[in-house]
């Protein structure tokens, strides 16, 4: 989820991957897939930032937790080998 302002200055968390588009006409708006529309005061170059920083700590997550079942999937064969009957 990434934190956008409205213009009354609430703040709300939105599900990037439901953004069909962005533009700037000269307010922010946000088009949602299912055609709801946000007008918030970031800029459309601060949205699109925020969206791919978003995306990136997903997929370096994602790569984090494989090397982690990786290193532990290792280790679990190399403490078992030898041992089957």
């Amino acid at each position: 989820m990434i934190v956008l302002t409205r213009l009354n200055r609430t703040r709300f968390a939105v599900n990037p991957d439901l953004i069909e588009r962005v533009q700037a006409t000269p307010d922010t708006t946000l088009i949602m897939v299912d055609g709801a529309t946000f007008v918030v005061t970031e800029t459309m170059d601060d949205v699109i930032a925020r969206i791919t920083r978003f995306r990136a700590g997903v997929l370096a997550t994602a790569a984090a937790l494989v090397a982690t079942d990786t290193v532990d999937t290792d280790t679990v064969d190399t403490a078992t080998a030898g041992t089957e009957a």
